[in-house]
């Protein structure tokens, strides 16, 4: 009895040591970093607005990769996987990720926040081409005013669902809506450069709508607003004729499409005695590889505007807008 009781003086002290031991365990937890939000985004381009806007708050994971082309990206089951498990869900809508949409719908309906970011721009900054009727160009992005407007669609999403840093997400916002102001600024200023008797832009499919109202220029997609949709003969014959007619310089490759109904331009010029040239490869349904610049949205404007203006006849600095481009403008 003498051996317990001369341990009785232990009984307040193992007290004290469970109750800084507690503290330690559980303070520490209630002080630990808060869980990161998990953001899914169908396109690079969207993925950046929202990496820009959440920095290390989130984690962003971009569905569809550098090449791969939106139109007819379908999702894989990891795809699914991660839209299932997102906190948050932005894709470009309009259409863009036609078989994709089926997925995003049944998202939505789980009650997730799922945000079709060009849809909900006003339609001032929409195209409707002709033909289409109820339905508008999802190549919102090709021009930074009207894609600046998505910022603010990522902004409000954010503080929505994570209103204690609605401070961060709005400092984030009104710098990143600089950059883009900064960038159309030297789009506006470079391709003003191009003789406007060579604002002409032929490209693989037509993604340039955007581009060519904010910018002054013709567009010739050789596919139309889809990739799904294929090039006819006489959609080949006629541009090859307006190419002659016109003496347009050069025409452009992009890198989620094959350059085989390129090639098939450049032939046929070279028949009727006209000789053009691939004036470059250009980003419009992806950006680039990631961890360049390219890979950034403002890289992949850069690069754009930087290899058109080159190739058209005007004036353009090599490295581009910050001296970052890694592909030499052609």
């Amino acid at each position: 009895m003498r051996m317990v009781g001369s341990f009785s003086f232990l009984g307040p002290w193992i007290a004290s040591v469970s109750f800084v031991l507690f503290i330690l365990v559980f303070g520490n937890a209630s002080e630990a970093a808060p869980r990161k939000i998990k953001i899914v985004a169908t396109t690079g381009m969207i993925a950046d607005v929202a990496r820009n806007l959440a920095e290390e708050r989130a984690d962003v994971v971009q569905l569809i990769g550098s090449g791969v082309d939106p139109h007819l990206y379908r999702p894989t089951r990891s795809d699914i996987a991660a839209l299932t498990s997102a906190d948050i869900v932005f894709y470009n809508g309009l259409l863009l990720e036609g078989r994709m949409t089926d997925a995003l719908v049944r998202i939505a309906r789980t009650g997730r926040p799922v945000y079709a970011v060009s849809e909900r721009l006003k339609p001032e900054y929409l195209i409707e081409p002709t033909g289409f009727a109820g339905h508008y160009d999802p190549h919102v992005w090709m021009d930074p005013v009207a894609w600046s407007e998505t910022v603010d669609v990522v902004k409000d999403a954010l503080i929505s669902f994570d209103s204690p840093n609605l401070e961060l997400y709005t400092v984030n916002a009104e710098a990143y809506s600089k950059q883009l102001a900064d960038l159309q600024n030297y789009s506006a200023k470079t391709l003003a450069t191009v003789p406007p008797d060579k604002r002409v832009l032929i490209t693989a499919h037509d993604a340039f709508n955007y581009f060519a109202r904010r910018y002054g220029f013709k567009v010739l997609g050789i596919q139309g607003l889809s990739t799904e949709s294929e090039a006819g003969v006489k959609d080949i014959e006629h541009i090859i004729s307006f190419i002659v007619k016109n003496k347009i310089p050069a025409v452009f490759i992009e890198s989620t499409i094959s350059d085989r109904n390129v090639k098939a331009l450049i032939e046929g010029t070279s028949v009727q005695g006209h000789k053009i040239v691939i004036g470059g490869s250009l980003f419009s349904d992806a950006m680039g590889p990631p961890g360049t610049y390219e890979g950034t949205y403002v890289g992949m404007i850069d690069h754009n505007v930087t290899t058109i203006t080159s190739a058209l006849s005007g004036e353009a600095p090599v490295r581009g807008m910050l001296g970052q481009l890694t592909v030499k403008a052609e």
